[in-house]
């Protein structure tokens, strides 16, 4: 006997109904950000693993540890993508947009791959909903971006929500914080985790973004990037608080947030909520500003803003049960016999075009089955079709909320169910 095949540890099959869910998610997103001027770019799952490397930071623990890569036949090394946003900038860099238009909004929901230490709602195939926004410098698409998505998560159902601020410098900003980060976890490196001396050399930022417990009491004494802002950063962190506080958006400044990924510059945020089943790290959603991104890959010197969020972890957040995410079916019909079968079929087709959900049963089935299944899959209306409804052109219509029935011409079916349903 054949070994029965599951799928690989952290990778998982979404299935009806649970999907809807998802679709009630990736639909409120479409519309949204539709209204905010964002389009749909769908970048390729595979990429060149130089592109993560050099976008997303090759000392980072995404490149050094947790992407997937191989050798394709012609000895190219590919990795399947991490994140999306590099497969942004990457697309934005080689169909030269900034030659076609100044501002650029795009959105995106795919797949992402990180071998890394499952946790609830994360898992090593994952999805990923994420805006970007190239070509403005100014913070007020920082706080337009913010403000979207506390709309996006009062609409699902997310709550409560806050959000949490910072900037992490520019240029000479960052040299001069790296240099107090490094004078302060210097004398204290044989006590920080392994990976942590390595930050220390590489990105000592990343040092305040460790979960070990030993390493977040260190790092709580550390110095603030705030302390260290020149009047650009501190400007443009000015100007994004004006505009949350003009949009009545609440947040909160976080001196100690950066996030995990090298080629954040300025901005950065985070979303957080209590109100969900994701354990202690109540994280939602992360962005930022990532000015240098586009021309350290080689394109022009364009500004840049952009988040993304966890699909499995937001739909851990919506408090509402999947079945109220599933389309109702309108009408349930009944069939005995094949030329009934083959009526149903017609009939259920003009009704389906006409924008109602039916469900005909096509095997050779019993009635009683037949209208258990209805009652389970919660049919508002039921019609049963046999060799007698055929000869007489009728059938009765039955409502399966009151149970009544009424009598109805199966050549005015559309009609009829059309206005019950009304």
């Amino acid at each position: 006997m054949a070994e029965t095949l599951t799928t690989p540890r952290g990778m998982n099959d979404l299935l009806p109904p649970d999907s809807a869910k998802w679709q009630h998610l990736e639909g409120a997103c479409r519309e949204l950000f539709a209204r905010f001027g964002y389009g749909e770019i769908r970048p390729p799952v595979v990429e060149h693993t130089e592109l993560f490397a050099r976008g997303v930071g090759d000392g980072t623990d995404i490149v050094e540890k947790e992407m997937y890569t191989f050798r394709d036949r012609g000895d190219r090394s590919l990795s399947l993508r991490p994140e999306l946003t590099a497969g942004c900038a990457r697309a934005y860099i080689e169909h030269s947009i900034a030659q076609k238009e100044p501002v650029t909004r795009w959105w995106y929901v795919g797949q992402a791959f990180r071998y890394e230490r499952m946790q609830t709602g994360r898992y090593r195939q994952f999805w990923q909903i994420g805006c970007e926004a190239l070509g403005v410098a100014e913070p007020t698409v920082d706080a337009e971006q913010i403000a979207m998505l506390v709309a996006l998560f009062a609409r699902v159902g997310v709550a409560p929500v806050e959000v949490l601020i910072n900037n992490v410098g520019w240029g000479d900003d960052r040299v001069a914080y790296r240099a107090a980060l490094v004078a302060y976890f210097e004398p204290h490196k044989a006590a920080l985790c392994g990976d942590c001396q390595r930050r220390l050399v590489v990105n000592p930022l990343r040092i305040l973004d460790c979960k070990v417990e030993k390493d977040k009491q260190l790092a709580a004494d550390a110095p603030i990037v705030l302390d260290h802002l020149g009047a650009g950063a501190r400007a443009h962190l000015d100007g994004l608080r004006a505009t949350l506080d003009a949009m009545a958006v609440p947040y909160r400044v976080d001196p100690r947030l950066v996030r995990g990924l090298d080629y954040y510059t300025g901005t950065v945020f985070e979303i957080v909520t209590t109100a969900s089943h994701l354990g202690t790290q109540g994280t939602i959603c992360g962005g930022g500003r990532y000015d240098g991104l586009i021309e350290g890959l080689g394109g022009p010197k364009t500004p840049a803003m952009g988040f993304a969020f966890g699909v499995e972890r937001a739909i851990l957040c919506m408090p509402d049960p999947v079945e109220k995410f599933v389309a109702p079916v309108g009408l349930y019909i009944a069939t005995i016999g094949a030329a009934a079968r083959q009526r149903a079929t017609a009939l259920a087709h003009g009704l389906r075009l006409a924008g109602v959900t039916v469900e005909v049963e096509h095997r050779e089935v019993g009635m009683k089955a037949q209208f258990r299944r209805a009652d389970k899959l919660g049919a508002r209306l039921s019609l049963a079709l046999g060799d007698a409804e055929l000869a007489s052109g009728q059938a009765n219509l039955k409502d399966m909320v009151a149970r009544a029935e009424s009598p109805v011409a199966l050549a005015d079916l559309t009609a009829a169910v059309l206005a019950r349903l009304a």
